[in-house]
C-alpha cells in the first residue's frame, strides 16, 4: 500500500477533481499549505498565546479555508479539512459521461432512499454534490436533462440542492453562468 504522501503526489497530477475528495485526511493535507497563527477575540488569555487558528491552501486548486472557532489547533485543522472537501465539491468540476455509471457513493445513497436525502454528515456526502454538480452542469445548468441522468425526479434533484445553503447558492452561480433564470 502507498502512503499517504505518495498517493497525493500521483493524484495532485491528475485533473479529475473528484480524486481530491477521495483522499484520507493526510493525503488532503500533504497537498496544502498549512498555515498556523493567533486568532484574535474572544477567548481569554490562552487564545492570545497559542497558535490555534489554521489556514489551509490547497496548491493544486488554489481554494483557501479557515478555522478559528476552537482553542485547539488539532479540532481547527478538523474544521478546515471538512471546509476545504466543501469547497473542492461546490467549486471544482470534472467532466462526465452520461451513459457512464454513477460513482458508487452515489448509487448506494440513491439505493438507500430514492429520493437522495443524505445527511450532511453521511461520510460521502460532499462526493455526491461534487457528482450532482459535475452532471448538472454538463447539461448546462439545465435541471430536468441532469434529473433524468442522476435517476431522480426534477422536484427531487431541487430538494437535494435546496438542502444545503452553500450548494444553492452554486446552483443558482451555474444557473446565472448558463444564462438561466435563478430558481427558488
Amino acid at each position: 500500500m502507498k502512503r499517504a504522501t505518495d498517493q497525493a503526489n500521483d493524484l495532485s497530477i491528475q485533473s479529475s477533481a473528484r480524486v481530491w475528495l477521495e483522499l484520507a485526511d493526510e493525503a488532503l493535507l500533504s497537498q496544502c499549505e498549512v498555515d498556523l497563527y493567533r486568532a484574535s477575540g474572544p477567548g481569554g488569555q490562552k487564545r492570545n498565546k497559542t497558535s490555534s487558528a489554521v489556514r489551509l491552501r490547497h496548491r493544486v486548486t488554489g481554494l483557501s479555508v479557515t478555522a478559528v472557532e476552537s482553542r485547539s489547533q488539532h479540532e481547527n485543522r478538523a474544521r478546515a479539512l471538512s471546509r476545504l472537501r466543501r469547497a473542492i465539491a461546490l467549486t471544482q468540476r470534472s467532466p462526465v459521461d452520461p451513459a457512464a455509471l454513477p460513482p458508487e457513493s452515489y448509487s448506494v445513497a440513491l439505493q438507500c432512499d430514492a429520493t437522495l436525502r443524505v445527511n450532511r454528515r453521511h461520510p460521502d456526502y460532499w462526493r455526491i454534490v461534487q457528482y450532482v454538480l459535475d452532471v448538472f452542469v454538463s447539461y448546462q445548468a439545465g435541471v430536468s436533462d441532469a434529473a433524468k441522468t442522476l435517476h431522480l425526479s426534477t422536484g427531487q434533484l431541487v430538494r437535494f440542492l435546496k438542502s444545503e445553503p452553500k450548494l444553492w447558492e452554486q446552483t443558482n452561480r451555474l444557473r446565472a453562468q448558463f444564462g438561466h433564470p435563478l430558481l427558488r
